[in-house]
This record gives C-alpha cells, sequence and structure tokens, in this order.
C-alpha cells in the first residue's frame, strides 16, 4: 500500500511539473556577464529587470522566467554549450542576448534546428540575420550608423578623415560602411589604421592622426572603456586643440561612465547612435523613470539597456497575440512584422531582412546646466538595414 501510495505521488509531482512547464514561458539570455565584455552583458539584465518590473511576469496568463547563461561574450563554443543546454533542459520558448558577433553566429544553426526564435540584443555586424531564418535583431546593423553617419559628414563641412578601427569584422564593417558613404558624399579619406582588439595603445596612432592634419578622426571599438582611453589621447595630444573633430559610434562617448571620466575633455565629440537619455518623447520618458525605479543605483541606461527592454516589450506582445501557445513558426511570424513605440523612437522590423528599421541620432557631446550629455543635433529617419 505504502507503495503505491509512494507511486501515486510521483505521479502527480510529473503532472505538476508539467502543468508548471505549460504555464511557464522561458527566456534564455546567452551574454557577456562577466570578463571584458560585461559592459555590454550587463545592460541586457538593466533592460530586463526593468520592463519586467514595470509590466509585471505574467502576459496572457503564463508566468514569464528568465534563465541566464555567461558566454563571456567572445566564446562561441560556451555561446553553443549555452543555447543547447537552454533548448534542451530548460526549454525555453526565446533565446536573447549575444552581446558580440561570434556569439550570434554560433548559435545561429542550433535555433535554425530546433525552431527557436533568437533576438539579437546587441551584435551589430551587418547582414547576420541571414544565417537563421529564425534570427532578428532588435539592435542595430553597423551600416546603419556608420554609413549613413559617413554621408552626414561630408554634409556638414567634412572634407578630409583619417580612419582608426579595432582589427576584428565589427570594426573593418565599420570603416568600410562609414567610407562609403563619406566618399560618396564628396569626402576624402586620407590615412587608416585597425588597432587590436585586446589592450590598445591608441598613442602612437593618435599621433599618426595628427601628423596627417584631416577635418576629423572617425574611431570605433567595441566599448565605452576604448571610448575613453582614446578621447583621453585625442585630448591630450591636441587633437581637439588643432581642429580635429572627434567622429565615432555612440558607446564611445556613452553617458557613464565615459562623459564622467573624460569630463571637459569630450565636449564637441559628435557621434552616431540610435537611442540618446537626452530624447525628449514620451516613451523614453517612461522608460527612464520605470528605469529610475527599479534601478535606484545604477548608471544611466545606454542603448543596450534599451534594446533589452524593447526585447521583452515585443516577446510580451508576441506571447499575448497568441494567447499564451508559443511555437517558433508562429512567434517568428509576429516578430518579423513588429512595429514598436521604443524610448528611441518609432522601430519596426523589416520582415525581408528581420532587421530593425529605427532612427539614427546624430549626438554631439554639451555641457546642459552644468552636466555632459550627447545633445541630439540630428536625426537621420527610419533608416533601414540593407
Amino acid at each position: 500500500m505504502k507503495l503505491k501510495k509512494v507511486a501515486l505521488l510521483g505521479v502527480a509531482l510529473m503532472m505538476t511539473g508539467v502543468v508548471h512547464a505549460q504555464d511557464t514561458i522561458r527566456i534564455g539570455v546567452i551574454a557577456a556577464l562577466s570578463g571584458p565584455f560585461a559592459n555590454i552583458g550587463k545592460p541586457f539584465e538593466d533592460g530586463i529587470k526593468t520592463y519586467m518590473q514595470q509590466y509585471g511576469d505574467k502576459v496572457a496568463g503564463k508566468k514569464i522566467e528568465i534563465v541566464y547563461r555567461d558566454d563571456g561574450g567572445s566564446n562561441a563554443d560556451l555561446s553553443k554549450r549555452a543555447a543547447q543546454e537552454l533548448i534542451t533542459r530548460e526549454k525555453v520558448s526565446f533565446l536573447i542576448g549575444f552581446s558580440l558577433t561570434p556569439s550570434a553566429l554560433a548559435v545561429a544553426p542550433i535555433a535554425t534546428q530546433a525552431k527557436i526564435p533568437m533576438i539579437v540584443m546587441n551584435a551589430v555586424t551587418t547582414g547576420i540575420t541571414a544565417k537563421s531564418p529564425y534570427m532578428l535583431r532588435t539592435s542595430m546593423t553597423m551600416q546603419q550608423m556608420t554609413e549613413p553617419f559617413g554621408t552626414w559628414s561630408a554634409a556638414n563641412k567634412v572634407g578630409k578623415v583619417y580612419t582608426l578601427v579595432s582589427d576584428y569584422s565589427t570594426g573593418i564593417d565599420a570603416e568600410a560602411r562609414f567610407n562609403k558613404g563619406f566618399t560618396a558624399g564628396g569626402g576624402k579619406i586620407v590615412g587608416s589604421s585597425r588597432v587590436p582588439l585586446a589592450n590598445p595603445d591608441y598613442s602612437p596612432f593618435i599621433q599618426r592622426v595628427k601628423d596627417e592634419k584631416p577635418d576629423a578622426l572617425f574611431f570605433f571599438a567595441p566599448g565605452a572603456e576604448d571610448g575613453t582611453a582614446l578621447l583621453k589621447a585625442f585630448s591630450d595630444k591636441g587633437l581637439d586643440k588643432a581642429g580635429i573633430k572627434f567622429l565615432g559610434v555612440g558607446d564611445m562617448t556613452s553617458d557613464s561612465p565615459t562623459l564622467e571620466a573624460l569630463g571637459d575633455r569630450a565636449l564637441g565629440a559628435v557621434t552616431v547612435l540610435n537611442y540618446s537619455t537626452a530624447l525628449d518623447n514620451p516613451a523614453n520618458k517612461a522608460f527612464l523613470a520605470a528605469y529610475a525605479a527599479a534601478l535606484p543605483k545604477a548608471l544611466p541606461p545606454t542603448f543596450v539597456t534599451v534594446a533589452a527592454y524593447d526585447t521583452m516589450g515585443m516577446i510580451y506582445e508576441t506571447v499575448r497575440k497568441l494567447n499564451g501557445t508559443v511555437t517558433g513558426d508562429k512567434a517568428m511570424q509576429i516578430l518579423s512584422n513588429m512595429k514598436w513605440d521604443s524610448p528611441r523612437g518609432p522601430i519596426s522590423i523589416d520582415p525581408a531582412t528581420r532587421d530593425i528599421v529605427q532612427n539614427m541620432y546624430i549626438r554631439e557631446v554639451k555641457k546642459v546646466n552644468g552636466k555632459l550629455i550627447n545633445q541630439p543635433v540630428g536625426v537621420l529617419k527610419d533608416v533601414a538595414p540593407i
């Protein structure tokens, strides 16, 4: 009799597990949560937490559960193992995150085989969504930022540019895309250098730039720390005093810690990005208020935080439209045609490429009420990926 009761209890526990699985939608996050690229992975957590605290952890009667896996950012084998574990053991319905391109590329075939939507919240290399019909992107492409920025620069009294980028796929992509837009607009590239991805010393490269006497330096590296190091060298070597402008991708002058570390040396730096905390729209005001409530001691949010926040909103909307019954193909059909009112402005997913269409903002570091901010000075509207 006791054995029968134990057996029945075991069956009941199994049934409870099945009900829990049916009542819970798990989202797997693969990100750099430690190591040199944690400054990209940590904002994922912040954006997810902000959204869930603002809107709760239930949608369409389902509990939303987040499962994190740390891949360090650039360890493709670790990204693969994380994806396989999240799919087979944790039974996730979505894979999101992907701090850097190698991680996204490593997981693409796994998502395809499992028919699991994977949403890229940072990796910006152009064209990577073509690697899986289950991949889409809520961050941006390098082309979206740098090619129109090159065109804008040529149209705004910048005739000669020296380019300096990190020597890896995304850096090379940034250089090529900026050059294409800039030269098509009538500008001239007077020199270029590529620096090692790990522990670069910018001083000798900055000297080369100064010797060439361009109108501006265009710079890209994957992180705010590089922006800080480069802009310090830029100022210390007197390039700003020589009349050379600094042009870069937006995280080179992130609100914090970069602007705080640089102080007035950052004044006048011009960058392009899909977001600024200074954007004056209702969605951004609501986001900033929710972020402050959820993370009162945190640094200001970044464009990566916003991508994670928007990703959660799009997933919630997808689950709502599917009435809680999520399959990969049905979810992708909804996600691939998504339009969303983001803190960064209106965004949409291009169904042909599953890449994001959005505004790009030209921002200049200015001091407003004694505080350094990335003040939007121009808008490139509805920039589509190629």
